[in-house]
């Protein structure tokens, strides 16, 4: 890459700054859903008549909440390219900034090389070694030994730092360019996670609409119902815990389960961190924050990335992951609850820890 190239490079990459606060664009068409239930994604229109008997129903509640499974799956794909988006945003930003700061430091050095050219060329262009050779003076000669002495090492003083900055420059717009791409490929992840999780609510909203008032309100006892098998299915075969869990919680963690619950009745908004709405990945993520233990932003990567404990050592504060996909996240809350965001259309609220499919058990203050 040539001097010329590199600069032109780092001014289009500062004026392009102006455009890292322009909002995502969901027109990226979205990628086919891999999910184990593809067909719940594009379900059949449900006809005109309503459901007439409980299995409808189930078959209706079942479909719903795989919908709302998959869009759950697809807002954490949306909140970590988010967070992807961000930091390429801070990277770039420091990365041009680093370029200026190049480009002003090599245009002192080149002013320093020259002022150095200039002062030979006053001394009639003659090489130092040439001009002490003239000198008939012996003391003036062992002054100018040391002045030349000092001015070869100068030269090459700024010599080297200008090849230096030069190369950094050259790097650093390399650098730019590759997380520029990057910002890109996070901004078409976005929009095609946010088509497909406006697709899959608005299907599953579909669905609900075309119920009756009656079906709609026995529909909600179906999933109170599910909820409740599913809860007394855990607590039956659920290990005993291994410590008193209410005395090892720590300061943090009822930091934690404090601010959680204090937001119990706000509404779930996918791709929400408070504080008037919340997914649940920003309910628990910003609970922890408030604990003072900042924790990664998504269900999935707060599964990958915090430390995992046995079940039987669950304590209050403490995470649990929901679903094979790691797609749902609650806070554990003592006495076999949580407190989650559940889903659109559902507000923050407490449920039984074992009420869906427990993945796993993490702990951010560990």
């Amino acid at each position: 890459m040539n001097r010329r190239h590199c600069a032109a490079a780092a001014i289009t990459l500062v004026c392009a700054l102006g455009l890292l606060t322009v909002p995502v664009q969901a027109t990226a068409a979205p990628t086919p859903d891999s999910s184990p239930s593809s067909s719940a994604s594009s379900p059949a229109a449900p006809s005109s008549a309503a459901p007439s008997s409980e299995k409808d129903l189930e078959k209706i509640r079942e479909q719903i909440e795989t919908l709302y499974r998959q869009a759950g799956a697809a807002t954490d794909a949306y909140n970590l390219a988010e967070e992807q988006t961000k930091k390429q945003s801070g990277e770039i930003v420091k990365l041009a900034k680093a370029i200026v700061d190049g480009q002003a430091r090599i245009a002192e050095l080149k002013d320093r090389a020259g002022a150095q050219a200039r002062e030979q060329y006053r001394n009639g262009g003659l090489p130092p070694g040439a001009q002490l050779a003239l000198s008939d003076d012996p003391q003036l000669f062992l002054d100018g030994v040391n002045k030349v002495r000092t001015s070869q090492q100068a030269s090459k003083t700024v010599l080297a730092e200008l090849n230096r900055t030069q190369e950094d420059l050259e790097t650093y717009t390399q650098d730019a360019s590759s997380n520029w791409h990057k910002l890109e490929t996070n901004r078409v992840k976005q929009a095609e996670a946010k088509k497909k999780i406006n697709a899959q609510i608005a299907a599953a909203e579909k669905l609900e609409s075309r119920l009756e008032k009656k079906e709609r309100a026995r529909l909600r006892q179906l999933e109170q119902d599910a909820a409740n098998r599913a809860q007394s299915a855990w607590l039956a075969t659920r290990p005993t815990p291994n410590v008193d869990v209410s005395g090892a919680t720590t300061a943090a963690g009822k930091a934690a389960v404090a601010f959680a619950t204090a937001q119990i009745g706000k509404p779930y908004v996918w791709g929400a961190t408070g504080p008037g709405s919340y997914d649940c990945s920003g309910l628990t993520s910003k609970a922890w924050a408030a604990a003072g233990r900042p924790i990664p932003r998504t269900s999935q990567e707060q599964w990958r990335l915090l430390p995992r404990i046995d079940i039987q050592d669950m304590r209050p504060g403490d995470l649990i992951i929901y679903h094979a996909d790691a797609s749902h996240v609650g806070m554990y809350v003592g006495d076999g609850a949580i407190v989650h965001s559940p889903r659109p259309g559902r507000h923050v609220t407490l449920a039984g820890a074992g009420s869906m499919k427990i993945l796993g058990v993490v702990r951010p203050d560990r």
